[in-house]
């Protein structure tokens, strides 16, 4: 808000003609005119005067000498700090010479020749010249003020006034500075006094505008961003942001990476490695990472990338490989078909099954069980005969279990969850039983079981 209080003097000029001491011109200052009535400078009313003083919108306040275009929302206050500017019936006025007074002498008596001096009196605050006419005695320049050491003295007619500074009001001789800012001020934000004056600030965030009582907002952004990685203003402030992968620190500024791999344990399947703003999945040895997270076994006997030798068979399981001998029979028995194993002279394998088939099959570590992992099946079906199935061999531990599902079949059952890497050979026997002939026959499955080092 604004508050509005301004005091102005007039001043004329009055031309005395030494003839007749008559005022023959007067004139005032700029704003003021001459009063014939009261014989003084009277101000003039521009606002009443011209009706289009002030523009856009704004309102028109008069005060001496001139008149002032303020806002609408203006305060205009009235002050008794400062000395206002006497009034028209406190200016002390030369007193009117009657016409027969006109000159310096008059005559008295009968004669022409005899003439008697009279000296004219003034009132307060004039003095008369050697042509006996009343003039204004400037206090101010003849030093006989009132004025204090801190005030200013400005002749008036007829007398004097005392004004202080700007931003400062008069008490009785000394002049106090004027807090403005317990005033209406035109601050947005904040004020400060100051001796004689005062100035605005802005909150933190805002900016002095040019007209300095408005304030801006201050694009921190722009001038000096202090955020690691991306800035946003705001109106008053700024808002810090991280790229992907990061995270705002406690001072709201900086960056750190988030560790995806502290998350969970499920975001890799075997191994996670956090890096700046990401993170990785990696296999262990004989696997391939498939996709994002998961780990697939590389077949290295596909792939060429075994070491086996030319009479040797390159198995793959798990993670890896093993490398087994093309004829895997044993003394006494001969290669008569793919893994099988037959006795050519049975009366050398007394108490040995008469025939082996060898089978090979991988699993993963830690399989939940009961499961299902191998089923043995009879090649050759006879009537009349019965086949029962058990585990003959590999089965020390327990981990393993021979379930009868038909006549000419049995499944493998795993029972007990296997650690890995590690190889299980297991015998599986069937027996044979015929019911018309009285005749048994056996015949033995050796499968060897890899497992992997890993559950995948």
């Amino acid at each position: 808000m604004l508050g509005v209080c301004v005091c102005l003097c007039a001043v004329f000029t009055q031309v005395l003609s030494q003839e007749t001491e008559e005022p023959v011109t007067v004139s005032c200052t700029e704003g003021y005119t001459y009063d014939k009535v009261r014989e003084q400078c009277r101000d003039i009313d521009e606002c009443e005067l011209l009706e289009d003083a002030c523009k856009g919108g704004m309102q028109c306040v008069n005060h001496f000498g001139g008149y002032l275009c303020l806002p609408k929302s203006a305060i205009i206050y009235v002050t008794n700090e400062v000395d206002p500017p006497p009034s028209p019936e406190q200016v002390p006025q030369v007193p009117v010479v009657p016409p027969n007074q006109g000159h310096r002498t008059r005559h008295t008596g009968g004669h022409r020749g005899s003439q008697t001096s009279q000296t004219i009196r003034c009132s307060s605050g004039f003095t008369a010249d050697e042509q006996n006419i009343c003039r204004d005695i400037d206090e101010c320049a003849t030093g006989i003020h009132s004025c204090g050491p801190e005030q200013t003295c400005y002749n008036t007619r007829g007398s004097f006034t005392c004004q202080c500074p700007p931003g400062y009001y008069r008490n009785g001789d000394s002049c106090v500075d004027r807090d403005e800012c317990a005033m209406s001020h035109y601050c947005m934000h904040g004020c400060v006094n100051t001796l004689g004056s005062y100035y605005c600030e802005c909150n933190p965030g805002y900016k002095l505008a040019h007209n300095n009582y408005s304030c801006t907002d201050v694009n921190e952004c722009e001038i000096e961003s202090s955020c690691q990685h991306n800035c946003f203003n705001l109106i008053g402030s700024f808002l810090c942001q991280c790229d992907h992968g990061f995270e705002l620190a406690p001072d709201q500024i900086s960056c750190e990476d988030i560790d995806e791999c502290s998350l969970s344990t499920y975001m890799c399947q075997y191994q996670c490695v956090n890096t700046p703003g990401s993170y990785s999945c990696e296999c262990p040895p004989g696997y391939q990472l498939q996709g994002n997270r998961l780990c697939q076994d590389i077949n290295e006997c596909e792939m060429g990338t075994h070491d086996c030798q030319d009479d040797e068979m390159c198995w793959n399981y798990y993670g890896g490989f093993r490398c087994y001998p093309r004829n895997p029979c044993e003394p006494l028995y001969t290669l008569t078909s793919e893994n099988r194993c037959i006795c050519r002279a049975p009366s050398e394998c007394q108490g040995l099954p008469p025939s082996i088939v060898y089978k090979y099959m991988s699993i993963q570590a830690e399989r939940s069980v009961p499961a299902d992992i191998f089923q043995i099946q009879a090649t050759t079906v006879y009537t009349n005969t019965h086949n029962s199935f058990r585990i003959k061999a590999g089965n020390d531990g327990g981990e393993f279990f021979l379930r009868r599902s038909s006549n000419v079949s049995a499944m493998l059952v795993l029972t007990k969850p296997l650690s890995g890497p590690k190889e299980y050979v297991v015998d599986l026997e069937m027996i044979t039983h015929h019911l018309t002939m009285n005749y048994r026959a056996s015949s033995v499955l050796r499968l060897t079981i890899i497992v992997g080092a890993y559950p995948f």
